[in-house]
């Protein structure tokens, strides 16, 4: 294993951050191409282009894959991408050229991010020019810059989430994630410790699951509410060859990493999806049980990424 032990350990994945430091709102991009698939969990998701990602589809591959901020208006970064993608011959072959294809999720800083400011065209080409095979920059940049964990109490009294990567050799292979933890509940680490969440007045954590199963929410909670800002979006990519199906596999038993980590998770508050995708070349992976196997790596790896996702680096 080199010293890059992040996302882009795996050969043929590139990322890139770009962000509104003042505005506190930003996008990270992951360029392949490479086969994916996803899963989403939770009520309060926000994404495009994710029925490119199903086996059926006629795209048998993507381009890139873009997690943004502002959410619903951040999709607006995915159009940069794409023509950043275009004007360099990158996409699926038509008879009218070349279309890039670029699948995309966000997270919901609005109530962080300065009011109007969000992700744009100019901010996703931005994430594309600033892409490299570097290890990957985590915390408070790109697509995490206004991330929060703990929403309970609303914002003022939450955490600051952000960005984590983690990446490990698998015989010949890596298997690695990258993460954005924006989440409703609080992140623990494997002991059960609270790393980030909601806080109380004097400062400790609330503990949110036993804040609300015995008080219950607090007054005023839900729709329109303090809750909405939430959801956690994640990438798993390896260079062995797994096909669509298997990745889908992949995809399902990386995000139960979100459920050992995050309490709770995939809320009706959170629009959780983890993007699984495969750069490796020839026969493709399909037996059950090594499918299965790399799922749990995928899922132990992007536990460690949400844990740097939070400071614990």
């Amino acid at each position: 294993m080199t010293a890059n032990r992040t996302l882009t350990a795996v050969p043929g994945i590139a990322v890139g951050h770009a962000h509104d430091e003042g505005a506190r709102t930003g996008c990270t991009v992951v360029l392949g191409p490479f086969r994916a698939a996803g899963e989403v969990r939770g009520l309060a998701s926000g994404t495009r282009e994710m029925e490119t990602l199903a086996p059926q589809h006629i795209v048998d591959r993507i381009d890139a894959i873009l997690l943004t901020g502002g959410s619903a208006y951040g999709l607006a970064a995915a159009d940069g991408v794409a023509r950043w993608l275009e004007a360099r011959g990158r996409g699926f072959v038509t008879a009218a050229g070349r279309v890039a294809i670029v699948p995309s999720a966000v997270i919901f800083d609005l109530g962080v991010a300065t009011p109007g400011r969000w992700p744009d065209a100019a901010m996703g080409a931005a994430a594309c020019e600033a892409a490299s095979t570097n290890a990957v920059a985590e915390g408070a940049v790109g697509v995490g810059i206004g991330a929060t964990v703990g929403k309970v109490r609303g914002v003022r009294h939450a955490s600051t989430g952000g960005v984590g990567s983690w990446a490990e050799r698998v015989e010949d292979h890596t298997v690695a994630a990258l993460v954005v933890v924006n989440a409703f509940g609080d992140v623990r680490g494997r002991e059960g410790r609270i790393l980030a969440g909601a806080r109380a007045d004097d400062g400790t954590f609330l503990d949110t699951e036993r804040y609300i199963r015995e008080r219950g929410a607090p007054a005023g909670f839900g729709r329109p509410g303090p809750a909405v800002t939430s959801t956690t979006l994640a990438v798993v990519g390896t260079d062995r060859p797994v096909d669509r199906l298997a990745l889908q596999v992949i995809a399902r038993v990386a995000m139960n990493a979100l459920v050992r980590r995050i309490a709770p998770a995939n809320t009706q508050f959170d629009g959780d999806v983890v993007f699984a995708c495969s750069t490796g070349e020839g026969v493709q992976e399909t037996n059950p049980g090594e499918v299965l196997r790399f799922g749990l790596w995928a899922q132990e790896i992007l536990e460690t990424a949400i844990e740097r996702a939070v400071g614990n680096r």
